[in-house]
C-alpha cells in the first residue's frame, strides 16, 4: 500500500475530508477524525478503532496492524504499516474506523444507542 492508497481509500468513505492532526495529516468526517497518515513516521498510518476492532485485526494480520503505544493504543489507535497493508484488509479497517466516529445519520445505526 501506498501512502497515496491509504489516502484514496481514507477519502472514499462518505462525507470524508483531509484536515491537520498534531502535524500529520489526518482524514475526518463530520469534524472527528478516523485516520490518520505519517505517524509515526512515512511508512505508517493509523485507524481509530474500538480495542476489540483492534484485536481482530492485530490477530488476523499482526505484520501489519498493531496498536499504537500508550494510551491512545489501548482504547483502539491502531497502527497500519503501509508496506504490508491489503487493499481490501485496509478499506475494511478505515470503514470500521469511518463507522466509530460518523454520525447516525450517515451510518444508518440506531439513533437511540
Amino acid at each position: 500500500m501506498t501512502r497515496g492508497g491509504f489516502r484514496r481509500l481514507a477519502l472514499s468513505m462518505p462525507e470524508a475530508a483531509v484536515g491537520s492532526h498534531m502535524g500529520h495529516g489526518d482524514f475526518r468526517v463530520r469534524g472527528k477524525v478516523f485516520a490518520t497518515l505519517g505517524y509515526p513516521d512515512a511508512a505508517w498510518g493509523m485507524v481509530k478503532l474500538t480495542p476489540e476492532q483492534q484485536e481482530a485485526f492485530v490477530s488476523a494480520e499482526p505484520a501489519v496492524f498493531s496498536p499504537v503505544k500508550g494510551g491512545w493504543g489501548r482504547r483502539g489507535a491502531t497502527a497500519v504499516r503501509l508496506r504490508g497493508a491489503k487493499t481490501r484488509s485496509l478499506r475494511v479497517a478505515l470503514a470500521a474506523a469511518w463507522r466509530n466516529v460518523a454520525p447516525r445519520q450517515l451510518t444508518g445505526g440506531d439513533p437511540r444507542k
